[in-house]
């Protein structure tokens, strides 16, 4: 099967599946014949972490020259209010937002999920948002390990219900969800 576009514009559509799966170039696969683009990069350079650097210069390689680049701070929804309105958005991953606010508590953490949340809902671009999938393995031995993984979590549920299209991506293959898969009451 080969990857198909977004259905409209202002459309969310969710990537999401484990590390290594293919959830970035499937996004991309989706996005191939939509111009332009911007790419929002959500996660930290860390330029000092060498295989971190490998798998940015992987990406860089794999996406068009033509895409556009963004680097989101901790603030995902106002960064995102900088895309040009006419621009498709890619944003992965959703991972690093969550990351950067690990340290926040919970009612400032629910104000930020609500920001997002809304920022996407009124963004009249085709959105494709990558999320990694935690929890499927060893519970985190930490208190932030945790938290991210509940986090995030939460957080790809609420998104699901805005999204139009929702896939999984696991060694390589991707799984319509909305088509295959029945809502949990």
């Amino acid at each position: 099967m080969e990857a198909e576009a977004p259905a409209r514009a202002g459309s969310l559509v969710l990537v999401h599946g484990p590390a290594r799966g293919g959830k970035s170039r499937w996004a991309e696969a989706l996005l191939k014949d939509i111009t332009p683009v911007t790419y929002v990069a959500t996660s930290p350079g860390r330029p000092q972490d060498a295989r971190w650097q490998e798998r940015l210069r992987l990406h860089r390689m794999r996406r068009p020259d033509h895409w556009a680049l963004l680097e989101a701070g901790p603030d995902l929804p106002q960064d995102l209010k900088r895309v040009p309105g006419n621009h498709a958005v890619l944003i992965d991953a959703l991972g690093g937002y969550v990351a950067r606010h690990l340290d926040s508590d919970s009612n400032i953490w629910d104000q930020q999920t609500e920001r997002l949340l809304s920022q996407l809902s009124t963004m009249g671009q085709t959105c494709v948002l990558v999320i990694e999938e935690t929890g499927w393995g060893v519970v985190p031995p930490t208190a932030i390990g945790g938290l991210f993984r509940d986090r995030l979590g939460a957080l790809a549920q609420r998104l699901d219900r805005q999204a139009v299209a929702s896939w999984l991506v696991v060694q390589g293959r991707a799984l319509d969800l909305h088509a295959l898969g029945v809502p949990v009451p």
